[in-house]
């Protein structure tokens, strides 16, 4: 058995690689784990609207109830609603079964601690190691049997909490609001009409044959076409659990998760409410926010891919924002995990009280051209890269070329055969070339 968890969770393609079983084998595992010696234990689970949805909670729950946990169902909605409802309600442990972005045959299983943080990789190695070496686990009968039961304020009690992350109302505000057809459906048009803003929806609905189809926060042009076509102030694009936010400008430009943090990073400080005056990013941030928040005296520290590492790097340090290129955003003041629409609340709340355009705004940030090139790599040589010479020596003549203008990011990948070699910097035809060739040195030497 390779190793289950991936950066986010468990993921693959459901009923194939994430099968009921296993779906099964996860809820022992992990609530044994989780709530290890806690009698009767509740568990808090919620799901996006993926087709799979309904097969995977059922046998999750079945796994969760043979150990003897009080499973709590809170139906569709948000990722980072599981994680705020895992407190409000003191359970033990949350779960969300959800594929985030990805396409509708794939679905996923990720937990949050009773604290609702998602877990560390020494936690879930425990899950891990249960499942590969098959120990046994309590088998209780009679009333030692867990139970199931669905909560009907969840939803609203989630929306209740949102709108206490901002101050006053949103009337004045014309949005168009991009719900990919997934768990923002079910919370996002809710929130933003009953705060005053003249609503504008599309794919709003939970259809979970559509998630993320043409739609939300990876395919953003419907929305760029919709608040230009209705001459709105702004557009917001979530993903199918809504943990990441992607917003369009009234000229249905891309604002993208680093611009947000910039914008919002600088708002904090002139407010005084940016903790230890520091902005967590990943090593993907383009280098037009380092420039953005250098020219604002804020300081910034990196991580490696995926937001949880960004939100331990958070907790660690005491700050107040951090996040990723793709829209993960994380304000601790409110949430322990990357929140869409809380992001969207603070970008739509900024632009009322500014009284400025978002394109004016955002324009505090320039971004610098990116290229992705794959270079194909056996899994057991991906980082071997390093201890090559030439490899080495001919990352370094780039980096001399661009003069501090920009920089070469090498990236084994988590889950593929590949090794990614991004370059960045102010000629967009001049990088693309040297990520083509650097990726073709990669491909040379270590194969």
């Amino acid at each position: 058995m390779a190793r289950l968890f991936g950066t986010d969770g468990v993921r693959g393609i459901a009923n194939s690689e994430l099968t009921p079983q296993l779906a099964f084998e996860i809820g022992r595992a992990g609530a044994f784990v989780l709530t290890e010696g806690t009698h009767r234990p509740k568990i808090i689970i919620g799901r996006d609207s993926r087709i799979s949805g309904d097969m995977l909670e059922c046998a999750l729950t079945a796994g969760l109830t043979s150990v003897g946990a009080e499973v709590i169902s809170v139906g569709i909605i948000p990722t980072p609603a599981v994680a705020y409802l895992t407190r409000l309600y003191s359970a033990n442990a949350g779960v969300v079964i959800s594929a985030s972005h990805n396409p509708v045959e794939y679905n996923g299983i990720k937990f949050f601690d009773k604290n609702g943080y998602k877990l560390p990789d020494e936690v879930e190695n425990k899950i891990e190691k249960i499942m590969k070496e098959k120990i046994e686990l309590p088998v209780p009968t009679g009333t030692g049997i867990g139970v199931r039961r669905e909560c009907a304020e969840a939803q609203r009690d989630y929306i209740e909490f949102l709108k206490s992350t901002i101050e006053g109302d949103l009337k004045g505000l014309k949005i168009v609001l991009d719900c990919a057809y997934g768990a923002s459906s079910t919370t996002a048009p809710i929130l933003f009409k009953e705060l005053g803003a003249d609503v504008i929806l599309y794919a709003a609905e939970p259809l979970g044959e559509k998630i993320n189809v043409d739609c939300g926060s990876t395919h953003p042009e419907k929305l760029q076409e919709l608040v230009l076509k209705n001459g709105a102030d702004l557009g917001l694009a979530f993903d199918g659990d809504a943990d990441r936010l992607i917003a369009v400008d009234e000229k249905g430009n891309i604002v993208d998760g680093d611009h947000i943090m910039v914008i919002c990073g600088i708002y904090l400080k002139t407010h005084g409410k940016l903790k230890n005056n520091t902005v967590v990013v990943t090593v993907m941030s383009n280098i037009g926010l380092d420039i953005a928040l250098k020219q604002h005296e804020i300081n910034i520290v990196k991580t490696k891919v995926g937001d949880r590492y960004v939100i331990e790097e958070m907790i660690k340090g005491d700050y107040s924002i951090g996040g990723e290129q793709s829209g993960h955003i994380i304000f601790s003041e409110h949430n322990t995990t990357g929140d869409g629409e809380i992001t969207a609340l603070k970008v739509a709340k900024l632009l009322k009280e500014s009284g400025k355009p978002l394109s004016e705004i955002s324009s505090c940030m320039v971004s610098y051209p990116q290229v992705l090139v794959n270079a194909k790599v056996k899994n057991e040589l991906k980082f071997e890269y390093m201890r090559d010479e030439d490899i080495n020596r001919e990352i370094e003549k780039l980096k001399n070329c661009m003069k501090g203008e920009g920089r070469v990011l090498i990236r084994p990948s988590g889950t593929e055969p590949l090794v990614r070699v991004m370059v960045e910097g102010k000629d967009h035809s001049k990088i693309k070339a040297m990520a083509k060739e650097l990726a073709a040195l990669i491909e040379k030497k270590l194969n």
